[in-house]
C-alpha cells in the first residue's frame, strides 16, 4: 500500500521512510515510531492499518542513522542487537527525524505520533519536545519513567501490559502517580503485546487498544 522514500532532518541527515496514503480526504497525519527492529514488515503494515483507517501515515527509519535498511527479526540475537543499535542513536537526533516526518504529513492536518518500544518512549518525549505534532500515543514505552520530569505539550495516553517483563508494574504506577494527568491503560499482555509477528501477541489487548488509539486521535 505505502512506498519508501527519503525525508531530510534539520541537521541534513537524509533517511527514509515508509509513507502509506488513503483513499479520499485524509482525516490527519500519523508518524509511527519503530521499536528496536526497524521499519521492518510490522511496522510497514502498522502504517497501512492507519491508512485504512484514513490517515496519511509515515514511519522514519531511525537507524538510517546507523547505516540504510537495517531491519531485524525477534529472535535473541537481533534483540541484542537492536538494543545495541537504539544505545547509539541519542533521543534528541531520533526526534529530529520524528520531526522531519511530522512535517511530510503535515498537510493530511494534525499530526499524532504513535511509538512502540523505543518508539513509545521517543513518543513522550516528542509530545514533550515537538512542535509538529499535536497527540502522542506511546506502547510500552520503558524509558517514560526516567523522562516523567519533562512535560508533554500535546495530549497523550499510554498502553502498557502487566506481564511485561522489562517494564514492571511499579514504573506504571510510577506514571500514573508523577502524571495524573495522562490516560494510562494496561492490558493483561506482555511487551510487545501489539505486534502480531511475535509470540507475546495479544490479539484482544492490541484491538482494545488500537480503539482506544483511534478515539483519542478522533
Amino acid at each position: 500500500m505505502g512506498e519508501m522514500i527519503e525525508l531530510t532532518a534539520e541537521d541534513g541527515h537524509k533517511f527514509s521512510a515508509y509513507k502509506a496514503v488513503p483513499t479520499g480526504t485524509p482525516k490527519g497525519g500519523v508518524v509511527i515510531l519503530q521499536e528496536i527492529f526497524g521499519v521492518n514488515n510490522h511496522i510497514k503494515e502498522v502504517c497501512d492499518g492507519y491508512a485504512k483507517q484514513g490517515n496519511v501515515a509515515i514511519a522514519p527509519a531511525l537507524f538510517d542513522r546507523i547505516g540504510p535498511n537495517i531491519t531485524l527479526n525477534y529472535e535473541q540475537p537481533d534483540i541484542q542487537t537492536g538494543l545495541g543499535y537504539m544505545k547509539q542513536i541519542a533521543a534528541e537526533v531520533a526526534l529530529k527525524d520524528t520531526d522531519a516526518a511530522a512535517n511530510e504529513v503535515a498537510d493530511a492536518g494534525n499530526v499524532a505520533v504513535i511509538g512502540y518500544c523505543w518508539g513509545g518512549s521517543l513518543a513522550y518525549l516528542a509530545a514533550c519536545r515537538l512542535s509538529s505534532v499535536s497527540k502522542a500515543v506511546g506502547y510500552y514505552g520503558g524509558m517514560i519513567p526516567q523522562n516523567l520530569g519533562e512535560e508533554p505539550k500535546v495530549p497523550i495516553i499510554l498502553h502498557f501490559g502487566d506481564k511485561d517483563a522489562s517494564i514492571p508494574m511499579s514504573a506504571v504506577e510510577e506514571v500514573k502517580a508523577k502524571r495524573p494527568d495522562i490516560p494510562v491503560y494496561v492490558y493483561p499482555a506482555g511487551h510487545g503485546f501489539n505486534c502480531d509477528h511475535r509470540a507475546s501477541y495479544d490479539a484482544a489487548s492490541a484491538k482494545l487498544a488500537l480503539q482506544r488509539s483511534l478515539d483519542f486521535m478522533a
